[in-house]
């Protein structure tokens, strides 16, 4: 493998992001180091920082001489050798609240399956927290998980950062938000950020990771009750039974298909059970398209 750039992470709100908030997010603290990334390329461990490979004598403040002493990281790799390891080597930078235990670790952040050319896939944080701490690897938890939120919601969990942070030393850099469903407009998986410098400072304690209740909005009660999984199954056996087989070609086929026969076999009881509701097609067909990839994870993998 080779290295690789780590996504732009876009500011909540902008075009590039439009949509993310839909569906479930997980959102984590953003730590305020030096971004750094590592690999295993035919039996040697590998070290980037964002722009470039690094070397013994350009190591990026001593990152690469840390990974390559640490033979945690590369057990890692060699257990799983497509796999890419970003986070945040966290030396000294803008922010210099970190508790004193807390600097010089690599504390990973995103973990990728490197497919080849400029294709990869980001692995959710459900499942590569557990490969990380089979071999003691540091990482950043979540401070919580979002379903359906909005800005307002975003900066409650932004208030309660203190993610590494000494008691009474304010926030950390700010959050970042990640939707593993989400897609933007230019076909991008993309997450957002929220920066703290661009609000009031707040003091508050961490608590764990709670899950933030949302009012439930209209869209999402509309596929919980209709868009099950019986009749997403339907569909596909449609396709099934035209094509005698499944290819991955047909994807678009069966969520155009779920979204259209929804709306045509079900808008009157729609109409009906929510007294007329003003409904957001745009986001109801969001809200459809997550729960088929939920229903049918293997025909996307």
């Amino acid at each position: 493998m080779e290295f690789k750039k780590y996504q732009h992470l876009e500011r909540y709100g902008t075009d590039e992001v439009n949509g993310i908030e839909i569906g479930e997010c997980t959102v984590f603290p953003k730590v305020d180091g030096t971004n750094g990334s590592i690999w295993i390329d035919n039996g040697v461990v590998k070290a980037g920082s964002r722009n470039r490979e690094l070397t013994i004598e350009k190591d990026n403040a001593g990152f690469y001489s840390y990974i390559l002493s640490n033979s945690k990281f590369k057990s890692y790799l060699e257990k799983h050798p497509t796999h890419r390891l970003h986070g945040e080597f966290l030396v000294p930078h803008t922010l210099k609240t970190y508790r004193d235990d807390a600097w010089r670790k690599f504390y990973v952040f995103d973990v990728v399956i490197d497919k080849g050319d400029d294709n990869v896939e980001y692995i959710p944080y459900d499942i590569y927290k557990e490969l990380l701490e089979e071999f003691d690897l540091d990482y950043i938890s979540p401070l919580c998980t979002i379903r359906n939120g909005s800005y307002e919601n975003f900066i409650k969990s932004l208030e309660n950062n203190n993610f590494l942070i000494k008691d009474g030393k304010g926030l950390g850099e700010g959050i970042v938000i990640k939707n593993y469903n989400f897609y933007n407009k230019y076909k991008r998986q993309t997450w957002a950020k929220i920066v703290s410098s661009e609000f009031k400072e707040k003091h508050h304690k961490a608590m764990g990771a709670p899950v933030i209740e949302v009012k439930e909005m209209i869209e999402q009660k509309i596929v919980d009750d209709y868009c099950t999984e019986a009749f997403i199954e339907k569909e596909y056996a449609k396709i099934l039974n035209e094509n005698e087989g499944w290819q991955s070609k047909f994807i678009p086929m069966l969520l155009g298909r779920v979204y259209s026969e929804l709306v045509k076999e079900e808008i009157w009881n729609i109409l009906k059970q929510f007294k007329n509701p003003k409904i957001d097609f745009k986001t109801l067909h969001t809200l459809v398209v997550g729960k088929v990839k939920k229903t049918k994870p293997v025909i996307f993998g």
